[in-house]
């Protein structure tokens, strides 16, 4: 009579504890904290869990989002591979993509990614055309040769096309936008509503990545 009742007692408390575990191993759920694409996007590196910005530098929640993103960024393990990816839906998104993959082309993204959110949100410099992304170059070293060589050649102008191409097949249709090893979107929306818990939701998909390799 008394085991059957400690097996009355200890079954709700058993269902209790798989709750609560369950509960937090499922503490962000698809379709809701984030959504699954219906087609996986290939990763650049497939034996690391890559993490997207898909950002916008006139966008001012990507403005806000950069000290956070780069402490993040920072302090990501090794097996995470950090990329950013500029967002094409119109005509000076496609110039700020350009301006970006110049900067990197030239090897000065370091030196010129925050200056760029400086200039359009403190200065009001939209940057909307090339002499006026030229001059912000040349202020922060980057000969006027130099820089039109890189903003015109070929290589920039693929990289800007194949971002172009991807902003889609991601579904991003907003920024700042996280994107989790080319499989799960994270979007600001009622259920994530700061971009500190974003980032809460890419942790939670790393470490699902993680196990599932």
């Amino acid at each position: 009579m008394l085991g059957k009742t400690l097996r009355m007692l200890s079954f709700p408390l058993l269902l209790a504890v798989t709750a609560i575990a369950w509960g937090q191993m499922e503490r962000f759920v698809d379709g809701t904290h984030y959504v699954t694409l219906p087609m996986p996007v290939n990763t650049r590196d497939s034996s690391r869990i890559e993490v997207i910005e898909a950002f916008w530098y006139g966008c001012s929640g990507c403005f806000r989002f950069q000290s956070l993103i780069e402490d993040w960024s920072e302090n990501t393990p090794d097996d995470v591979d950090f990329l950013r990816l500029p967002a094409m839906w119109n005509g000076l998104m496609k110039i700020h993509g350009q301006l970006y993959y110049t900067a990197e082309a030239l090897d000065v993204l370091d030196v010129i990614h925050e200056p760029v959110y400086d200039a359009i949100h403190l200065e009001g410099n939209r940057l909307q055309n090339e002499s006026q992304i030229g001059e912000l170059f040349a202020r922060h070293g980057v000969s006027q040769q130099d820089f039109e060589r890189a903003f015109n050649s070929f290589g920039v102008r693929t990289r800007v096309n194949q971002a172009e191409s991807r902003t889609p097949d991601y579904r991003v249709q907003s920024t700042p936008n996280m994107i989790v090893n080319g499989k799960y979107l994270i979007t600001i929306n009622s259920d994530v509503q700061t971009q500190q818990m974003m980032l809460e939701v890419v942790d939670f998909l790393i470490d699902k990545e993680r196990a599932a390799l």
